[in-house]
């Protein structure tokens, strides 16, 4: 058998790059982002936990910390992440139901979902902040 040198064009497989990316799709990217953010958002939690059960020492340490402006960044995050995926997941309950299927509803949803997931989360925050009388 003879080797040609001619090359055929092989079709490229789709990827990110060439989807337009559309408001469901965005939605369900940062769905799974925010999943896996909170699993390093649990750590926090976890050690705050153990902080207050062992040692008052280690308490007041983390305290420090999370109560600095970049731990009250990371814990506004961590509470965005919560809330958004919370909310990704109620969508998606409700899509299994058969609701909001329709193409012009889920994109609505999809557009609405960091605005109510941002407005959750200010609210739950000044909530907390009024709680605390800070």
């Amino acid at each position: 058998m003879s080797k040609t040198t001619a090359t055929r064009a092989r079709p490229l497989s789709p990827h990110l790059q060439i989807y337009k990316p559309i408001p469901t799709m965005v939605m369900s990217i940062v769905h799974r982002i925010t999943g896996g953010a909170l699993y390093f958002g649990i750590l926090l939690f976890v050690a705050w936990l153990l902080a207050a059960a062992t040692s008052e020492d280690w308490f007041n340490t983390l305290s420090v910390i999370y109560g600095s402006w970049f731990g009250r960044l990371v814990l506004f995050g961590f509470t965005w992440a919560l809330i958004h995926h919370a909310i990704g997941g109620i969508r998606h309950f409700v899509m299994d139901t058969g609701h909001w299927l329709e193409k012009h509803a889920s994109t609505r949803m999809a557009v609405a979902m960091p605005f109510i997931s941002v407005a959750i989360t200010v609210v739950i925050w000044i909530i907390g902040y009024m709680a605390r009388g800070a």
